[in-house]
């Protein structure tokens, strides 16, 4: 409310008209979608939670001078935007504008240390959407197999895969800095392989491997984390696979990965 109060409208839709076509459907407001992002930074929101502090906080509505009433909009219209603004070489933009608006409101003094810039913020938001997702593909997958084989699936369950999985992962703030959110999201990439292994060991079910949910916690995994020698890391933007890659093309495992599209021991290889 006080960023509302104090500067008014930080961003316009003249400044990032640019980045959209003349055509087409209506877009959403580039200046708020801009705001938005600082904010979502700043509170350390994923996607989705921002979509839903949009539709239920009145100090949002207020800052981005939303009606009440307003419905807010799907959270796929924020990680578009900021496809719109990497793609457009804009990135910078939103920081530039932002400190204008800040120095014109005499809320910046000359030779103040840059504690961010927007390429960070963009990055930041990104992260936690991944972080998101590969919770809510691992707690997907357990719920689908505590339906399809419970007997079976209960000796792997630990009192960590409870609390870690029990809620939704936009029920709740995820970890607060950055060294805390890289353990978490290496601790889901352990919990996931190890899963994924259990479920292609030779004394599990067969059909188990069948279980779409499983198949798509397959998928996530290859996308999203990668495991060598070093051991298990996330993908860095340089290196992820297309959004279709990983859909099984062979039934019979190779030498260095087994049949879940996982590496089944130590490897020298990205698998």
């Amino acid at each position: 409310m006080r960023v509302r109060d104090a500067l008014g409208t930080v961003f316009t839709d003249e400044e990032f008209v640019d980045l959209f076509p003349a055509d087409g459907q209506p877009a959403q407001s580039p200046g708020r979608l801009a705001l938005l992002a600082v904010l979502q930074y700043a509170e350390g929101l994923s996607d989705r939670q921002a979509a839903d502090a949009i539709r239920g906080r009145l100090d949002w509505k207020y800052a981005l001078a939303l009606e009440l009433e307003d419905p807010g909009f799907n959270f796929s219209v924020l990680s578009e935007f900021r496809d719109r603004v990497i793609d457009g070489s804009a990135e910078e933009r939103i920081l530039e504008l932002l400190l204008e608006r800040l120095w014109q409101a005499r809320l910046l003094r000359a030779g103040g240390r840059a504690r961010t810039d927007s390429t960070h913020v963009l990055s930041a938001a990104r992260t936690l959407n991944r972080l998101e997702l590969v919770v809510e593909a691992m707690r997907a997958t357990l719920n689908a197999l505590a339906v399809a084989a419970s007997s079976w699936l209960a000796p792997l369950i630990s009192d960590e895969w409870c609390e870690r999985y029990d809620q939704r992962a936009d029920s709740y703030r995820l970890p607060k800095g950055e060294q805390a959110r890289e353990q978490y999201t290496m601790e889901v990439g352990r919990d996931g392989y190890a899963l994924l292994e259990a479920v292609h060991r030779a004394d599990a079910p067969g059909w188990l491997r069948g279980v779409e949910a499983v198949q798509v916690l397959r998928l996530c995994w290859i996308q999203q984390y990668c495991r060598d020698h070093a051991g298990i890391r996330l993908r860095e933007q340089k290196d992820l696979p297309p959004g279709g890659t990983g859909w099984p093309t062979r039934t019979t495992p190779t030498p260095a990965t087994g049949s879940s599209g996982v590496a089944a021991g130590p490897a020298t290889r990205c698998t």
